[in-house]
């Protein structure tokens, strides 16, 4: 295991976390479901490697309740049954808002419409948010190379859980 290259930027920059912070608490009231937005967060973290958002989401998640059999399942939930009908439409648009770069029209007209039937405007708009929001986590944490399982450590990690905000 290699340590990291520094600390995490928003550690050094702390405006930066606040409106990180901000931008996460800005999409938990629009009405998509907080497991919906998990499953999300750590599809878009297995695409891009980041071990410390899989570490972080899946723990969150699980004290949230969701069962190990969807945990595991979320890297092939194409191939499962553990999933809703709009659950899946969140984790394609996930999956295209990710891979910007992998094809020529990344988010296309089958993969929009499906979430469309499933979330309105403003779910959209929260799903969106939330998924450029775990792609900044994810960069920042891959360029720097956070290690997974450290942010536990810390006091704040610990104040936080113990006040129960995961659960949430």
């Amino acid at each position: 295991m290699m340590p990291a290259r520094m600390n995490n930027p928003v550690m050094i920059i702390p405006e930066a976390m606040q409106a990180l912070q901000a931008l996460a608490k800005s999409t938990e009231n629009a009405g998509v479901p907080a497991k919906t937005l998990g499953l999300v967060e750590l599809r878009a973290s297995q695409i891009n490697g980041c071990g410390v958002c899989l570490d972080m989401h899946a723990r969150f998640m699980k004290l949230q309740g969701e069962s190990d059999e969807r945990l595991h399942a979320v890297a092939a939930w194409r191939e499962t049954p553990y999933f809703t009908e709009a659950e899946r439409a969140a984790l394609a648009l996930a999956e295209a808002a990710t891979r910007l770069s992998d094809h020529p029209d990344p988010v296309p007209d089958g993969i929009w419409a499906e979430a469309a039937q499933h979330f309105d405007e403003r779910q959209l708009s929260a799903l969106l948010l939330r998924i450029a929001l775990i792609n900044v986590w994810n960069r920042l944490n891959v360029s720097t190379r956070q290690v997974a399982g450290e942010w536990i450590k810390s006091a704040e990690a610990k104040k936080w859980l113990e006040s129960g905000a995961a659960s949430r």
